[in-house]
């Protein structure tokens, strides 16, 4: 029997899933090994990333649910709401999903056997949650590559073999096999396409891969006839699709031919072929059911849809008179190209939805779309209505937009990504369905005007697709303090106008009022930079060309938004407006005439010996100090004063904003050469990859090296700064992405990857870490458990790097935020002998705050203000009496027994129990002041007060009776003195003393003794306070002559 949640049949109510315990929940598969700092969330930017064909089934008379398979995952999107992802499947499968099929309120899911071996099974779920699975299969291990659900069967098709089960209770009923399945002919092996006819009772049609087809009674396990096919060199059967009309089957073939048989009859009515030279076989067919869309005014019905995995063409068809070709939707989805990394794409299936005008495609280029046929006027090929979709090749590019990202409701929402595919995305972490490709302008439009395709109309054409869109992005900056929004004004004007070229200047005034563009991208094999508008979600109007007119290797935006700086291969730094559009300057500046002249002549002074320089100082005149290699890295301070640039030549260059003149360099040449950089604007720290391995960090303001971190091994693919400035992530190629802690310079987090991480960024808010992969079109984000858990600063070695799985699609096995904060801390081995000894005090000479919360001392020092402010403001009010009727517990009167008793306790025990109480009633603060008092040790009196909540401590100071055998008062000044001459505790003892001169002030006067140690405190808290200013003073003048611009 199948497996099921819970008793009973399959319409008992599910059973209530029990709660996970931290040691199962944080890592399902068994694995003990995880980050301590990073802990998997989930995978976004996954639409339909396989191979497998989408299913779709109605809801109601409203809407349709659409389902597309995500490795093994399925996400399940509704059409009514504009392709709004509504489920995830939860479990993910054992095994990648090799075929689905969606049947009333339920989902089927084939998995498994793609490896030679493994186990395959089929999983039933219903609302995103598995409620049951098909009974398991004796020898099954190939993969299942067609499913089909139609009256009691549920019919399974794979290479060989068939397997059957019953819908009703999901038994597995029979295996029916082909005839000699060890001989292994094409004629015995199965094609994988199975279909069934509305009138042929438990029939089905089989292809095979010899062209031919069985006609299987699965009731009785038989062959009940086999139709030739039209000749040998057809090749196998691709696609298999019924007709409306009754006992017509669309069958296509290797060759690219599309065959209508008559079934019954076993007779070819119409034959339809491909007379294009870029013939390819068709792998998905449908047939429209609303009776429209055919004839010349469109008003007949026989419309057919074909497509081919091959190409992303759609092609319609009209059946009536023979068949002809209607429309071709050209480009549907994207096809295969170099450009894409080697990730193929075309389109995986092709469907009508039943009695609608509308045609639902997805592609291996990660898309889901929607189509709709216009009926006034009758359009032969449809328009689009909605699309879901993301990259189409692997990511190469990701940045956290800053916090200003659209006001109030974006501090660590979207994040940008660019893709091998030459987009450009931005994706929303909070509503899936507001992540959008940033437009480059109607392309299919222009496509058209130039007879280009992704392959070409003909073998002639050479324009591609892609050679209309941008090149591949390498490197993106973005500043969102000038952007305008979707009210910012565009001009009107053509996307990407070259700047330089340009003779005649530009009308600013609408972009001033509204804003303009907040992100610029530098593009591979590209001399042109690229300005995008966030808010409208499309291109720039400007492409600002590099001053050497070489390929642009980093860019940069300014804080304000105003500028962006472009750096180039050949060593360049070109300033631009992003408002006009206009060059601003170079770094460094050209020369003009008259200032190259001057230069000349003080040369020729200097060489002469009439103009004398310091030595010491090294001097950077105009139009000097030009990198010599391509500029890697750019960044600009949060003032506007100083731009940072590095490079290929090992040189580290800071120029005057203003006057474009180089201030100051650092060179590490040819210790090693730059090849990135990343800037924390808040810390002012700097940070560089280099080639050697390694990554330093700068601090901008003193310009000098403060860190080297090592241990990549391999290039460094990419590194961060977190969002405090406290960490750099850093990937490399041996995937592994490792965390350094600045302030101690230690390795303390790494984690190898299955595989090499090649972008990262970490949010603004400090949420979220989100990496890229190689072999992977999806976005993975990681949360920082941080947030709510302690992570030791201990180094870690090489041999502690843990094996960690990167999100899932469906976020299985991930943790949220919240749940990072109940998850349990485990103790690494080894990990307490390393932690250093906690001391009370370092040093004799070190003036030592004590570990008493802040919160603690500062609340005792207005505690009276706390108190007036928690008065109540009404009395309190008496409680209810009780009803008449229930019993009272005790009685408010003693009893005469009670009485009696007391008047018999005799005077000599009266005195005896009255000496017992006053002993009782001094606390221990009192006989530890007086302890301390009489060995002249206070630690344990000390240690005592420490313990004391605010409002006690008040109380027992409030207390202290200077009438005492010891006065009370004098012995507790005395006891503070001592701490001060040990110089621990300092802040308690400063709250201390202001909480007892306010309460005691007007008795020290008249106490010579309490007067004497008072003198002996002040005396003491001078020389301390002395001490402590001149250390003060003596660290504040080092900084300042550190950060003086003489040094």
């Amino acid at each position: 029997m199948p497996y099921m949640n819970g008793e009973g049949s399959g319409d008992d109510h599910i059973a209530k899933r029990p709660k996970l315990t931290a040691s199962n929940s944080r890592n399902p598969s068994g694995a003990a090994h995880q980050s301590r700092i990073f802990a998997p969330f989930r995978t976004i930017g996954l639409v339909s990333t396989t191979d497998v064909p989408f299913t779709s089934v109605p809801l109601g008379k409203t809407t349709f649910q659409i389902t597309t398979s995500v490795g093994r995952c399925l996400q399940t999107y509704d059409l009514r709401r504009g392709l709004n992802l509504v489920f995830l499947t939860r479990p993910e499968t054992p095994s990648n999903i090799t075929a689905t099929y969606a049947w009333k309120d339920r989902v089927f899911a084939a998995w498994g056997g793609r490896i030679a071996g493994s186990k395959a099974g089929v999983w039933v779920f219903q609302r995103g949650k598995k409620t049951a699975e098909l009974e398991e299969v004796n020898g099954l291990d190939e993969p299942v590559r067609q499913m089909i659900i139609f009256g009691s069967w549920i019919v399974g098709c794979c290479s060989t073999r068939i397997e059957v089960w019953k819908s009703s209770t999901y038994e597995h009923y029979t295996t029916l096999m082909s005839a000699s399945p060890s001989c292994g002919k094409s004629s015995d092996l199965l094609s994988g396409v199975i279909c069934n006819l509305p009138t042929f009772l438990n029939k089905i049609l089989v292809g095979k891969q010899d062209g031919s087809l069985d006609i299987w009674n699965i009731s009785t396990g038989q062959v009940k006839h086999t139709i030739a096919p039209p000749n040998y060199e057809a090749g196998s059967v691709t696609a298999l699709q019924p007709s409306p009309a009754l006992s017509l089957v669309a069958i296509a073939r290797e060759d690219g031919s599309i065959v209508i048989q008559n079934i019954r009859a076993d007779k070819e009515v119409i034959r339809l072929n491909s007379k294009t030279s870029r013939r390819s076989s068709t792998t998905s067919i449908s047939f429209r059911t609303d009776g429209l869309g055919a004839g010349e005014d469109g008003h007949k019905a026989g419309v057919m849809a074909t497509s081919s995995s091959e190409n992303g063409d759609v092609t319609l068809w009209d059946l009536n008179h023979g068949g002809r070709v209607m429309g071709v939707l050209r480009d549907a989805h994207n096809s295969s190209s170099s450009a894409f990394g080697g990730v193929s794409s075309g389109v995986s299936k092709v469907e009508f939805l039943p009695g609608q005008p509308i045609l639902i495609t997805t592609g291996l280029d990660n898309a889901l779309k929607s189509w709709i046929f216009d009926e006034t006027p009758s359009s032969p090929t449809p328009r689009l209505l909605h699309i879901r979709s993301g990259h189409a090749a692997p990511v190469t590019r990701l940045k956290y937009l800053p916090s200003e990202a659209d006001g109030a409701d974006a501090s660590g929402k979207w994040l940008l990504s660019a893709s091998r595919d030459q987009s450009l995305w931005g994706w929303s972490l909070r509503r899936d369905g507001q992540s959008t490709e940033l437009s480059q302008g109607n392309i299919q439009k222009r496509a058209r005007k130039l007879g280009a395709s992704s392959k070409g109309l003909d073998l002639e054409k050479t324009t591609t697709l892609e050679d209309l869109k941008a090149p591949e992005i390498t490197c993106m900056a973005c500043s969102l303090n000038r952007d305008g929004g979707m009210g910012a004004s565009t001009g009107g004007g053509a996307v990407w106008t070259n700047s330089t070229n340009r003779r005649s200047g530009i009308d600013a005034t609408g972009s001033g009022s509204t804003g303009w563009e907040s992100v610029v991208t530098g593009h591979k094999g590209d001399k042109c930079a690229r300005t995008w508008f966030w808010g409208r979600k499309k291109a720039g109007r400007w492409a600002f060309e590099t001053g050497d007119k070489t390929e642009v290797k980093s860019v940069a935006v300014t804080n304000c938004g105003a500028f962006a700086l472009v750096g180039s291969g050949g060593g360049g730094i070109d300033m631009f407006n992003l408002q006009s559009g206009l060059h601003r300057q170079s770094f460094p500046s050209p020369l003009t005439p008259a200032q190259a002249r001057k230069s000349i002549v003080q040369k020729k002074a200097i060489g002469n010996g009439d103009l004398a320089i310091d030595a010491g100082i090294r001097s950077f005149g105009l139009g000097k100090g030009r990198h010599t290699k391509a500029v890697t890295g750019l960044d600009i301070d949060g003032l506007n004063r100083t731009v940072i640039s590095c490079g290929l030549d090992g040189k580290i260059k800071f120029w005057d904003f203003a006057s474009s003149l180089l201030q100051h360099e650092i060179d590490w040449y040819p210790m090693t050469a730059i090849t990135a950089s990343r800037y924390h604007r808040q810390s002012d720290l700097m940070a560089f990859s280099c080639d050697d391995l390694s990554i330093r960090v700068v601090d901008i303001v003193t310009k000098k090296l403060v860190r080297e971190l090592w241990g990549n091994v391999g290039q460094i693919h990419d590194f961060c700064f977190s969002n405090d400035g406290r960490w750099i992530i850093a990937a490399s190629m041996d995937s592994i992405i490792r965390v350094w802690d600045l302030p101690t310079g230690h390795l303390i987090d790494a984690m190898r990857l299955e595989s090499a991480c090649t972008s990262l960024t970490f949010s603004y808010t400090g949420e979220f870490l989100a990496t890229a992969h190689a072999d992977s079109v999806g976005i993975s984000i990681w949360t920082n458990r941080t947030l709510f858990t302690h992570v030791p600063t201990r180094h870690i070695q090489e041999s502690e790097v843990v094996q960690a799985a990167v999100p899932r699609a469906s976020g299985e096995g991930g943790q949220g935020l919240i749940d990072a904060a109940f998850d349990e801390e485990v103790e690494e081995g080894g990990a307490s002998e390393s932690l250093a000894t906690l001391t009370e005090q370092l040093s004799k000479d070190m003036t030592t705050l004590s570990l008493v919360p802040r919160n603690q001392w500062q609340t005792l020092l207005h505690l009276d203000l706390i108190r007036q402010r928690n008065k109540p403001i009404e009395p309190p009010k008496a409680p209810e009496k009780a009803p008449f009727f229930l019993p009272s517990l005790y009685s408010a009167k003693p009893s005469s027994s009670e009485n009696k008793k007391e008047s018999e306790v005799s005077t000599a025990e009266r005195s005896r129990v009255s000496k017992m109480e006053r002993n009782r009633l001094e606390s221990d603060f009192t006989n530890l002041l007086h302890s301390g008092a009489a060995t002249g040790n206070y630690d344990d009196f000390i240690g005592n007060l420490k313990s004391l909540s605010p409002s006690t401590t008040d109380i027992e100071i409030r207390s202290l009776n200077p009438l005492a055998e010891s006065d009370e008062l004098s012995c507790f000044v005395a006891a503070l003195t001592a701490r001060l001459r040990l110089k621990l505790d300092y802040e308690l003892v400063q709250a201390w003393m202001a909480v007892f001169l306010r309460i005691h002030g007007e008795t020290v006067g008249s106490n010579r003794n309490l007067m004497k140690e008072v003198r002996a405190w002040k005396l003491e808290q001078e020389k301390e306070s002395k001490r402590l200013g001149d250390l003060v003073g003596y660290c504040s003048g080092v900084v300042g002559f550190l950060r003086s611009g003489r040094v």
